[in-house]
């Protein structure tokens, strides 16, 4: 595991939102060639605290600019600590018609870091309102002629993400944890999995099954014919470091 040297920690951010943060990282994995594709940039107190209480401090009004806030200091921490792969962001929805003070910013710190721009993929959560905002799909399209990937995140609760496939295809959907869990014993999830399997087969959509926490889960989706995963079963974030996958995994 890769960990911060204290002496080469980012600077903080306090400075610009009135307090500080910082990141964990959950690796993404490809059974395939049994590597780790990615790592998704988890948001944390500055002492590992859990996201809720990061985000209890930022008005509601001011989740825009501290979501673009987030990322450049994502990038940076991933940066430092050499990530070798790609780096899964998430993007704040209200934040996506802000696509101009975004993408820029994030395409400078990519730039800066050091971290190629199709290295980088934002994560868009799919919610009830996601298909209902004007030029949404413009935007998503904007983010991807510049180069970055794209993810529907949480995919599967809601059904907005159903009515965006329609015009728009990401590069990946992300499997809701709701949906994973137990569901090596669960006919209706199983059947539910198939049919997003189907349409996401036929669109060249990549599936990653997120929030896989148990073996018979695993075991289940791979005979599933799932490839890539995210979950506890494989590694749990790491605060400011890049966690290795549990070896059983990859001992398979």
């Amino acid at each position: 595991m890769k960990n911060w040297d204290e002496n080469t920690k980012p600077p903080a951010t306090k400075g610009e939102i009135g307090f500080d943060f910082s990141f964990a990282f959950q690796p993404i994995v490809d059974i395939r060639n049994r590597e780790i594709i990615s790592y998704e940039a988890l948001v944390r107190g500055p002492h590992g605290e859990p996201s809720a209480s990061v985000f209890a401090q930022v008005p509601r009004h001011h989740l825009v600019g501290f979501d673009e806030i987030c990322r450049r200091k994502a990038i940076n921490l991933a940066s430092k600590l050499k990530i070798p792969n790609r780096l899964n962001l998430n993007m704040f929805v209200p934040g996506i018609y802000e696509v101009d003070l975004n993408i820029t910013a994030t395409f400078r710190a990519s730039i800066q870091s050091g971290i190629p721009v199709e290295n980088i993929i934002f994560e868009v959560l799919e919610t009830e309102n996601l298909t209902d905002q004007r030029n949404l799909l413009r935007y998503l399209q904007i983010i991807q002629d510049v180069g970055f990937k794209t993810a529907i995140d949480d995919f599967g609760v809601g059904y907005s993400g159903l009515k965006l496939l329609v015009e728009y295809q990401p590069t990946y959907i992300k499997l809701d944890r709701e949906l994973m869990s137990n569901i090596d014993q669960n006919f209706v999830k199983q059947s539910i999995f198939s049919g997003i399997q189907k349409i996401c087969k036929s669109l060249s959509i990549e599936i990653i099954a997120e929030g896989v926490e148990t073996s018979n889960e695993f075991h289940w989706l791979q005979d599933a014919g799932v490839n890539i995963y995210q979950g506890y079963y494989f590694a749990r974030p790491a605060f400011e470091a890049l966690p290795d996958v549990s070896h059983r995994v990859f001992s398979m």
